[in-house]
């Protein structure tokens, strides 16, 4: 379908195609960057709430506030908070647990705004270069007077690559963001559910040693 199809000399009469190429460039290098990184933050929030409890259990509070933070999954940076804030009121401790959600959300989201974004304008760039490259095919037929088949032919053919390098762009761009949100969204869900569970086991431990206190 491309044979005799000059793609160096499209790119180069087309400055559209050239922004193009730059954008999916940078939306190649943030989708791997994304990947590696969530690849990097994976793990067990289950084995991470049973160390910490299991610690704090031991009395080692402190020991399970380090384990936690250097825990790459977003649940161990918010169940550090937790146990830090472990003696604050009700209020308090939802306020930081709240607060160590909202920063593992701005780590996780980081850069996908751009890959969302080139999923959706990537196609009216490519239409925008296809505009441009039929307002230059008709010109040059005006210029030079030839309007046969094979120039119109040959013209509308280099525009319309436009539209097709972005859709090649934006389809792979949607695909990857609509991921990546859901592997956030399940991290995140993860997170905050396992965070609940470390309080309702914190108040029944501090519950259990008041009433020891008390029978003592």
């Amino acid at each position: 379908m491309f044979e005799g199809f000059d793609w160096i000399q499209a790119m180069s009469r087309s400055p559209v195609m050239v922004v193009i190429l730059l954008c999916s460039v940078i939306t190649f290098g943030f989708a791997i960057e994304r990947s590696l990184y969530y690849w990097r933050r994976r793990g067990s929030s289950d084995r991470i709430l049973a160390q910490a409890l299991e610690r704090v259990r031991g009395g080692d509070v402190k020991q399970a506030m380090f384990a936690c933070s250097l825990t790459p999954h977003p649940f161990g940076r918010v169940a550090a908070e937790v146990l830090r804030a472990r003696d604050l009121d009700n209020d308090s401790l939802e306020e930081r647990m709240h607060i160590a959600l909202s920063e593992q959300r701005l780590l996780l989201e980081r850069n996908l705004s751009w890959i969302g974004t080139m999923g959706n304008t990537a196609p009216l760039i490519g239409l925008l270069g296809t505009v441009w490259g039929i307002m230059r095919a008709f010109h040059d037929m005006a210029r030079t007077g030839s309007a046969g088949p094979s120039v119109v032919a040959a013209g509308v053919a280099e525009a319309l690559f436009t539209t097709a390098a972005g859709l090649v762009i934006a389809v792979p761009a949607v695909i990857l963001y609509n991921q990546f949100v859901r592997r956030m969204g399940v991290m995140l869900t993860d997170a905050e559910n396992q965070a609940r569970r470390l309080r309702l086991a914190l108040d029944e431990s501090h519950g259990d040693a008041r009433a020891a206190n008390r029978a003592a």
